[in-house]
C-alpha cells in the first residue's frame, strides 16, 4: 500500500513539473509575440548563465579557464554583428567565478592570498581608485572604463589564480589552451592573408584601414583586437614554445614544440607589428634561468645575428613583412617613430606640473570617447608605459615600474630555485614571455589588452604557487623510471 502511495505521488510530481514547463513555454511564446525576439534570447542567456554557475559550484576552476579562452576569442564577436559590449562578459565570468569560490569557501586555502603579490595589487587598485578625485577633470565614465584594465583585472585574476590553481596539472592545461588557441589564431591569420576576410573582419578593416592596410598590404589581425595585439601574442607563445623545446621532454614533443614556435613566429611576421619583435627579448632571461650556458651562448648569437641581418642587409627587402620588421631595428629612419618621440615631448611639457597625471581615461581610446576635445585625447600614447605616465603622472609611473620590476625579479628568483627540471622549464617559459610582453609594452599597448593581459597575470600568479609543486631531482628521476615501467 505504501509503495502504491509513493508511486502515485511520484506520478503526480512528474505531471506537475510537466504542466509547469508547458505553461512556461506558452507564456514565453506569448511574450515573444508582444516583445519580439529579445524574450527567447534573454531566456536562453539566463538559462545558460544558471547552468554555467551550477557547474562552477562543482568546480570553480572551470570559470578561470573559460575566462582564458574568452580572452582569446572575444574579438571574434565582431562576426555576430550585434552591437553589444562583449567585454563586459569578462567581468561577468570573473564575478560568477568569485561567487562560486565564496560559496565553496571551505574548499579553498585562503592563506595563499596573504602574499606580497596580492598586497601590491591591492595597493595599485587603491591608487587607481584615488584617481577618481584627480583635479584635472577626467570624465567619470572614462575613469570607470579605464580602471577595468589598469587595476580591476589585476585584482580579480591574480587572487583567483592563487586560490584555484592547486595542482601542477593545472599549469599544463593553461599552456595547452594558450598554445592551441595561438596556433588557431595563426591559421585564421593565414586565411585572412591568402584566402580573404570574413564579413566581420571586412567591416573591421574598413573602419581601421589607416592602421591595418599599409601601402596596400594587409596587417593581419586574426580574431584579436588589432594587428599589434595579434603580433605580440604570437611572439609571446612562439617564445614559450621555443623555451619549452629545451626541456627534458621526448624528441617527438620537442620537435612539435619547435614547429609550433616557427609557425607562431610566422604569425608574428604577417601581423606587420614591429614592436612584437621585442617580445623575443625575454629569451635572454629565459636562457640564463635554464643554467644551460651553451644554449645561452647560442641564443645570444642567434639574436645578434637576427638583428645584424635586419639592420645591415637588404636581403628579403622585396618581402613586405621582412621590410616592415626591418624598421624595428632602424627606428631613426621610421617616420612613425619620430611621431612617437614628438608625442612624448608634448606630454613631457603638459605633465611637468602634474605629478599624479591627468587621470584615468584621459588618453587613448577612452580619452577620445569620454573626454573629446581635451588635449590628451588628441595625442596617441602608442605605448602602455607612456599611457601610465599620462594617466598616473611620474609618481604613478615610477610606482608601477617598480611594482613590475619587483614582481618579475621575484618570479625569476622563484624559478631559479625550482629543482624539478620539467616544472622549471615551464616556469621559465612563463616568465620569459611575461618579461617580453612587459618590454614590448614600451612600444605598444600590449600588457593591458586581451589575451596578453590575462595570460601574463595568470603566469605571474602560477610562478608564485610553483614552490608548492616542486620535487627534488632524485624524486623526479624515480618518477621518470616509474612512468617508463
Amino acid at each position: 500500500m505504501r509503495q502504491l502511495s509513493h508511486s502515485s505521488g511520484s506520478i503526480t510530481q512528474k505531471i506537475t513539473v510537466f504542466c509547469v514547463m508547458v505553461a512556461c513555454v506558452i507564456g514565453l511564446s506569448y511574450l515573444s509575440v508582444y516583445f519580439g525576439e529579445m524574450i527567447p534570447i534573454a531566456t536562453i542567456f539566463v538559462s545558460t548563465v544558471a547552468v554555467f554557475f551550477a557547474l562552477l559550484l562543482t568546480k570553480p576552476l572551470i570559470g578561470l579557464f573559460t575566462l582564458l579562452i574568452y580572452s582569446f576569442i572575444l574579438p571574434f564577436s565582431r562576426e555576430i554583428g550585434v552591437n553589444i559590449q562583449w567585454g563586459i562578459g569578462q567581468e561577468g565570468l570573473l564575478l560568477l567565478t568569485w561567487l562560486a569560490v565564496i560559496f565553496c569557501r571551505n574548499r579553498n586555502n585562503w592563506s595563499v592570498l596573504n602574499s606580497d603579490l596580492v598586497w601590491l595589487v591591492v595597493g595599485w587598485f587603491g591608487l587607481s581608485l584615488l584617481q577618481v578625485a584627480n583635479p584635472n577633470g577626467a570624465n567619470m565614465m572614462g575613469w570607470l572604463h579605464e580602471i577595468r584594465t589598469t587595476a580591476l583585472l589585476l585584482l580579480l585574476v591574480i587572487p583567483l589564480t592563487l586560490l584555484l590553481f592547486t595542482r601542477r596539472e593545472h599549469l599544463d592545461i593553461f599552456l595547452k589552451i594558450g598554445i592551441t588557441l595561438s596556433i588557431l589564431a595563426m591559421l585564421i591569420g593565414i586565411k585572412q592573408l591568402y584566402i580573404g576576410l570574413f564579413p566581420g573582419e571586412a567591416r573591421f578593416l574598413s573602419a581601421n584601414s589607416g592602421t591595418h592596410l599599409i601601402f596596400g598590404q594587409l596587417r593581419v589581425f586574426s580574431f584579436y583586437t588589432d594587428a599589434g595585439q595579434f603580433g605580440a601574442s604570437q611572439a609571446h607563445f612562439a617564445l614559450i614554445c621555443f623555451i619549452l623545446a629545451l626541456g627534458p621532454f621526448s624528441i617527438r614533443k620537442r620537435i612539435l614544440l619547435v614547429l609550433s614556435g616557427v609557425a607562431l613566429f610566422y604569425g608574428m611576421m604577417i601581423s606587420g607589428t614591429r614592436g612584437a619583435f621585442f617580445v623575443l627579448s625575454g629569451t635572454l632571461v629565459g636562457l640564463v634561468l635554464t643554467r644551460n650556458f651553451r644554449a645561452l651562448a647560442l641564443g645570444i648569437i642567434c639574436l645578434i645575428g637576427l638583428v645584424l641581418f635586419l639592420k645591415f642587409t637588404t636581403f628579403g627587402q622585396g618581402n613586405y613583412h621582412i621590410r616592415r620588421l626591418r624598421t624595428a631595428v632602424n627606428p631613426t629612419t621610421d617616420a612613425s617613430y619620430q611621431v612617437r618621440l614628438n608625442s612624448q615631448m608634448m606630454l613631457r611639457d603638459y605633465l611637468s606640473n602634474k605629478p599624479f597625471g591627468a587621470g584615468l581615461g584621459t588618453i587613448g581610446v577612452n580619452g577620445k570617447i569620454y573626454n573629446p576635445g581635451s588635449y590628451l585625447a588628441s595625442i596617441e600614447p602608442d605605448s602602455y608605459w607612456v599611457k601610465v605616465w599620462a594617466m598616473y603622472g611620474i609618481i604613478g609611473l615610477s610606482l608601477w615600474f617598480c611594482l613590475m620590476m619587483y614582481v618579475l625579479g621575484k618570479c625569476c628568483g622563484i624559478v631559479w630555485n625550482i629543482r624539478d627540471p620539467v616544472l622549471r622549464i615551464k616556469l621559465i617559459a612563463l616568465i620569459s614571455g611575461s618579461l617580453g610582453i612587459f618590454i614590448a609594452s614600451y612600444g605598444n599597448e600590449v600588457i593591458n589588452r586581451i589575451p596578453s593581459s590575462v595570460v601574463v597575470l595568470m603566469s605571474l600568479a602560477i610562478i608564485y604557487l610553483a614552490p608548492k609543486w616542486d620535487i627534488n631531482p632524485n624524486e623526479f628521476a624515480a618518477k621518470q623510471i616509474n612512468e617508463s615501467d
